[in-house]
């Protein structure tokens, strides 16, 4: 979960997962909302399909933390997101039994990346004329979802 300033990412990782070896220089690749772009929606002759996406990668240093750590992250994760899941109560680690939560958390460990740069690229028809990207935008708002998001974003770029 990338931190309030921006300046890190926390991570659990599982034991098992060979980056827990890896410390040190890493990035992290973070995609957003992506999207299949159907040439019929262009309104435009001798166009092909693709793929319209938005991704991050935040490059740092990936360091080991301290395995006390690891609950108040996976606390801090779990009410980000059951919030979203209103008005079902919010999941917390309290409802698990304490033997099976111990094993649980001896599966993962903490990890951060102090990030030192962001690369961000997006690919959204902006080399596209704009009533070619209207359509687009029109038939990925019907859609809804993902689909709409990728909309949403491309409705953001400017019209030349």
């Amino acid at each position: 979960m990338l931190s309030n300033d921006g300046t890190h990412a926390d991570l659990p990782l599982a034991r098992s997962n060979a980056l827990v070896r890896a410390t040190g220089p890493a990035v992290l690749a973070v995609s957003g909302p992506d999207a299949f772009i159907s040439p019929d929606w262009y309104g435009m002759t001798d166009q092909v399909p693709t793929w319209n996406y938005v991704a991050v990668h935040l490059r740092g240093e990936l360091l080991a933390l301290p395995p006390g750590a690891l609950e108040p992250h996976l606390n801090a994760v779990s009410d980000r997101f059951e919030a979203g899941l209103l008005p079902k109560p919010i999941w917390k680690t309290s409802k698990m039994t304490q033997g099976v939560m111990d094993r649980m958390m001896r599966m993962i460990l903490p990890f951060r990346l102090v990030i030192h740069s962001v690369d961000g690229t997006w690919k959204l028809n902006q080399n596209r004329p704009v009533s070619a990207r209207r359509g687009a935008i029109a038939a990925l708002q019907a859609m809804g979802g993902m689909s709409a998001d990728v909309a949403r974003l491309m409705a953001d770029v400017p019209e030349e």
